[in-house]
């Protein structure tokens, strides 16, 4: 109990907040309420002594909380023991406190460290995101600084594949959270009892089939940010529970009734129309405005189509890299690409590049395009920023390629059918690279 008080008077003054117990189960006990990082840990205890707590600590938290073993009786053997169970480090009581300081800040470096790697594991392929012409993503981008720093729950609109992930990523990233993890889940993927059991997480015996504890996304996201895609779908019973979750920052695992104390970030995303759900009961008003107390709405691909050529550029370097192969656009293949639609917004546009790739070989051509674009050359949006000028290139450019290819490659006949000179025709083709 002496070592136990010194050591808890050395640690708060250098300025962490330390917690005595007076028993291994006394510790696991806490543990279960309250996540602390490092535990230090005696190896003589009575009942349950320390090798057998630390045994339970690891195969219940893993590397979400390190371990420094102290002791009085210190040898090699049972150094390394520890170690080999798990242990992040092992000092002796009676040595100099300083080195008990050193050890935890190494440990707390060491979780910091986890926390990163796991966040940038997720991100490193996304970060392309922040780079827009648009004014529309512009104006989203430069309030993201704002908007991380905040800590505000934050709601983000837009249809299916537009990047809604990428930005909250993005928040995360900017935030004094960037260092711990960003935790996805998306809502549509699971049922409702199994998104009740992934959110809360589960004791052992909770259900058929809970044959050990598990941990839920709130637990892991503690510390860091937790992003709820496609949060709309979301079942009435569960947003009464995540509302309380958000009011007492506290939750209780399935199958138990011991409050566990978290701290994240929520971030949250749906392609619905939110308010009209609310409207219509289908969502609680009181949980939407508990989401929602900033709102990002991001616009469409085919809103922001300056944005295309650059989008393009990145996915065939990318999908080049994967592939191991050398191909480039022509320029009237950029220009068909960028006049359609994109009703699955950036990931459709993902998705069209990497078939390219895969189908052609050093340059992707207009005829390319062509012939794996969803629908042929029909599906485009004169939507957006396009002026009548743009909308009639758009228009010349489809219908002379239509009718070169009715007339194969024909150019009498071609400026017979149009009612122009062979002339204007070449001027026409030369204008739009056809």
């Amino acid at each position: 109990p002496e070592f136990q008080e010194a050591y808890k008077t050395l640690l708060n003054d250098a300025g962490y907040v330390a917690v005595a117990s007076g028993s291994g189960k006394d510790a696991l006990s806490k543990l279960e309420s309250t996540y602390f990082p490092i535990v230090l840990l005696d190896i003589v205890m009575p009942n349950m002594n320390g090798m057998q707590v630390l045994e339970k600590i690891k195969s219940l938290y893993g590397e979400k909380i390190e371990v420094i073993m102290v002791t009085g009786y210190g040898t090699i053997e049972t150094a390394v023991e520890a170690m080999k169970k798990g242990a992040f480090g092992y000092i002796i009581k009676s040595g100099d406190p300083q080195v008990l300081l050193m050890e935890i800040r190494k440990a707390v470096n060491m979780l910091l460290l986890k926390a990163e790697n796991t966040s940038l594991k997720g991100s490193r392929e996304k970060r392309w995101y922040i780079s827009s012409k648009s004014p529309k993503m512009l104006k989203i981008l430069n309030i993201l600084d704002k908007i991380s720093s905040s800590g505000s729950n934050v709601l983000i609109l837009g249809e299916s594949g537009v990047g809604k992930e990428i930005i909250a990523r993005l928040i995360h990233q900017k935030s004094a959270r960037s260092k711990m993890p960003f935790i996805p889940i998306n809502c549509k993927a699971y049922p409702y009892q199994l998104l009740d059991s992934e959110l809360f997480g589960y004791e052992k015996g909770a259900f058929t089939g809970a044959y050990q504890r598990r941990i839920g996304k709130f637990e892991e996201a503690n510390g860091g940010t937790l992003f709820l895609d496609e949060i709309g779908e979301m079942e009435n019973d569960i947003q009464v529970r995540l509302l309380r979750v958000l009011e007492t920052k506290r939750i209780e695992r399935l199958g138990s009734n011991k409050l566990i104390n978290i701290d994240f970030r929520l971030i949250c995303a749906t392609n619905k129309d939110i308010l009209e759900n609310v409207a219509e009961g289908r969502f609680r008003e009181d949980f939407y405005y508990r989401i929602s107390t900033l709102v990002l709405h991001i616009p469409p691909l085919r809103e922001r189509k300056q944005d295309i050529p650059g989008l393009i550029n990145f996915f065939i370097k990318k999908f080049s890299t994967e592939l191991k192969k050398e191909v480039s656009i022509s320029k009237g293949a950029i220009e068909l690409l960028v006049e359609y639609d994109y009703p699955g917004n950036v990931r459709e546009l993902r998705n069209i590049i990497e078939r390219l790739l895969v189908l052609c070989d050093e340059v992707i051509t207009e005829k390319d395009v062509k012939e794996n674009l969803p629908g042929g050359t029909e599906r485009y949006s004169f939507t957006g920023n396009i002026d009548y000028k743009g909308a009639k290139n758009i228009f010349e450019r489809k219908f002379f390629s239509n009718l070169l290819e009715k007339v194969d490659g024909n150019l009498n006949e071609a400026a017979h059918q149009a009612g122009l000179s062979k002339r204007q025709l070449y001027n026409i083709i030369k204008k739009h690279n056809l």
